[in-house]
């Protein structure tokens, strides 16, 4: 399974661009009659001015501001440039330059290197570096999860998610909290109750993917009593939120349940995100694996192509059916010979 690296986590001092821009609010107030001045090409041109006449000034914090709105743009070459100019007075630098190696934002992806700059972080003495060293550890963790700049270690990968999720500390990694319930849940044998413990951390902190997985364990009764109603809250509060994971299963759900003419709306929203483009961004806005988002797109792909083969809530139409089933095949191939099993044996 693919992770996703940790975003920088907020600095107590100064959290982003946002916070630079509300200290010099005047910056980015234009007469309202200009509306072009709002666009957000724009609103970055304005920024990196004043960040250029800041760093004229010499203001330390306006380098890594400068960097970081490149990185947030996904202007990466440019971001890779200004945070290796800093790297050595700036731990956000640091920080940053490890995710961009690791993942290959900017340049060619070297794990190895992208390892050493966390280690960096986890390493530091430095009161600055504090804010960093759970991320850093999460990012350490997912390295040795997937044997890349490091050697394989699953015991090592767990020692390191442990450390970064501080026993549910909100302040820590929520995303490592998260993932320790996806390890439990997946490891070999299963861990569920410490599974359902380190969901409900991580839910209990905001975390969307961990509130999507709670309401499927107290659905099949995993690691906790089986609670419909408990099951149900946690995934239409989920599915909500964007979790898609969580919208796909809720398709099910009420196809099983013969809501049909609610399960053709749901699925149809659904089932008509784009597989190329949307995928990457409900994961960059979500913070869910795309694995995930994958998974529950396919099953609502499924589900609405079945209703549209036999009519059920909907006008039958086998040719569109056909075009779903071929798009849930796609997404993911195995879920969908799973649910095409499944049909076979006329158990859906």
């Amino acid at each position: 399974m693919k992770l996703t690296s940790e975003k920088l986590p907020k600095n107590p001092s100064y959290t982003s661009l946002s916070h630079f821009a509300a200290k010099n609010a005047k910056v980015f107030q234009w007469r309202k009659e200009k509306t072009d001045h709002y666009s957000h090409a724009n609103l970055v041109d304005k920024a990196l001015q004043l960040l250029k006449e800041r760093i004229r000034r010499g203001d330390t914090m306006a380098y890594f501001l400068r960097g970081q709105l490149y990185f947030e743009e996904g202007w990466y070459e440019e971001a890779l440039e200004q945070f290796e100019e800093i790297k050595e007075k700036d731990h956000q630098a640091t920080y940053q330059l490890g995710v961009m190696y690791y993942d290959g934002l900017g340049t060619a992806a070297d794990s190895e290197k992208g390892v050493e700059y966390m280690k960096k972080i986890v390493d530091s003495p430095c009161p600055k570096a504090r804010h960093l060293k759970f991320a850093a550890a999460y990012n350490l963790g997912r390295a040795y999860y997937e044997g890349k700049g490091v050697k394989r270690s699953d015991k090592e990968a767990e020692r390191l998610w442990l450390f970064a999720a501080d026993n549910g500390n909100p302040k820590a990694s929520v995303k490592a909290q998260s993932i320790l319930g996806l390890y439990y849940s997946t490891k070999e044998p299963k861990e569920l109750e410490k599974a359902f413990y380190w969901h409900s951390e991580a839910c209990g902190n905001g975390n969307l993917e961990s509130q999507g997985a709670l309401g499927l364990m107290y659905f099949y009764g995993q690691g906790i009593r089986q609670d419909t109603e408990a099951a149900l809250h946690c995934l239409r509060e989920a599915a909500e939120r964007g979790n898609v994971y969580a919208q796909g299963n809720l398709v099910e759900y009420y196809y099983k349940m013969k809501f049909f003419t609610k399960c053709v709306a749901f699925s149809k929203r659904i089932a008509d995100y784009d597989e190329v483009h949307d995928i990457p961004m409900i994961a960059q806005v979500t913070d869910c694996l795309p694995e995930f988002i994958s998974r529950g797109m396919a099953m609502a792909s499924f589900y609405h192509a079945r209703c549209l083969q036999l009519g059920l809530g909907v006008t039958k139409d086998e040719a569109t059916a056909k075009r779903y089933y071929s798009k849930a095949c796609r997404l993911n191939p195995a879920l969908a010979d799973e649910l095409h099993t499944l049909l076979i044996h006329q158990r859906i």
